[in-house]
C-alpha cells in the first residue's frame, strides 16, 4: 500500500530586493585585490591583442597627396596588410616569415628611403633583375612596353630634368651609359634593378615623388600591401564637419588594385 504524498508548500518567487541583497553579499566576500586583478587581466589582454594585430596584422594609412590619383585619392583611409610581406618585430627589428613577396604591378606601402619616419604608397614597377626605362612617358620592362590603364598624366607636355636624376648613372646599362644620356621625368634609363630592391612609381606620373627622383626601395623598408579603402572624404570641402558631410560613399570598401 503506497504512502500518500504530502502536499508541498508553493515556491515563492525571488524578489528584486532579494536578488540585490544576494549580489551585494557575494561582492562583499570578494577581496578588492581580486576585483582589481580581474580588471587588470582584461585590460592587459585587450592591449596585447591590439598590439599584435597592429604590429603583425593590419594598420591604417591615410593618403596625404595626389601622387596615386586616380587609384587613390587625397582623403582615402586604407587598411594595410602588414603580415603578407613579413611583419617586423618591434625592438629586435627582425621580420616574421612572409606569406608572399611583392609582385610587379602591386600597390605597396613602404618607408621613404630618405626619411624612414615617413610612409609612402606607390606602385611597384620593377623587381630585382628587371631592366626598367621610360620613353616619352611609357614604361618599358626588359624592352617591352607596359600597358598601364591606371596611369594619369596631369602635365603631359612638360619633361623636366636636372641633377636630381643623377643618382641613376651607376645603374644604367652600358649602352645607355656610353651614349651620355641625360635623364628626365619622362625619359630615363634603362636601369637594372639591383638585388633586394624595388623600383616604384606613382600612378599620377606627372605629379609624383618616386624612384625616378630618389632611387630604389630596399625590400627591408616595405611595410605591407593596402587591402581596401575603409573611409574616404573630400579634404577641400568648405562645409562644416566635412568628415561627415563630404564622405565619398562610393569609395568606402573599395579594393586597392
Amino acid at each position: 500500500m503506497s504512502t500518500p504524498l504530502t502536499p508541498q508548500p508553493p515556491v515563492r518567487p525571488v524578489s528584486d530586493a532579494q536578488r540585490a541583497d544576494a549580489l551585494r553579499a557575494l561582492n562583499s566576500r570578494r577581496p578588492a585585490w581580486r576585483l582589481f586583478s580581474e580588471w587588470a587581466f582584461i585590460v592587459i589582454c585587450a592591449v596585447t591583442l591590439w598590439f599584435f594585430v597592429y604590429t603583425f596584422g593590419v594598420a591604417a594609412f591615410k593618403i596625404p597627396s595626389g601622387s596615386m590619383q586616380n587609384t587613390l585619392l587625397v582623403g582615402d583611409f586604407l587598411f594595410v596588410n602588414k603580415a603578407i610581406y613579413g611583419a617586423e618585430v618591434p625592438l629586435i627589428h627582425r621580420r616574421l616569415p612572409a606569406f608572399a613577396h611583392p609582385k610587379r604591378g602591386e600597390v605597396i606601402i613602404f618607408e621613404y628611403p630618405l626619411d624612414p619616419d615617413k610612409d609612402y604608397v606607390k606602385r611597384l614597377i620593377g623587381v630585382p633583375g628587371d631592366t626598367v626605362e621610360m620613353r616619352d612617358g611609357t614604361v618599358y620592362i626588359d624592352g617591352r612596353a607596359q600597358v598601364e590603364s591606371y596611369v594619369v598624366h596631369s602635365d603631359p607636355t612638360a619633361d623636366p630634368g636636372g641633377e636630381e636624376f643623377a643618382w641613376q648613372q651607376p645603374f644604367l646599362v652600358r649602352t645607355a651609359e656610353a651614349s651620355g644620356v641625360h635623364p628626365s621625368r619622362n625619359n630615363w634609363g634603362p636601369l637594372v634593378v639591383p638585388q633586394d630592391n624595388y623600383f616604384v612609381l606613382g600612378d599620377n606620373r606627372d605629379n609624383s615623388s618616386d624612384s625616378r627622383y630618389w632611387g630604389f626601395v630596399p625590400d627591408s623598408l616595405v611595410r605591407g600591401r593596402p587591402m581596401f579603402v575603409y573611409y574616404s572624404y573630400e579634404p577641400d570641402a568648405t562645409r562644416r564637419f566635412p568628415w561627415i558631410t563630404k564622405i565619398r560613399w562610393n569609395r568606402v570598401g573599395m579594393r586597392v588594385r
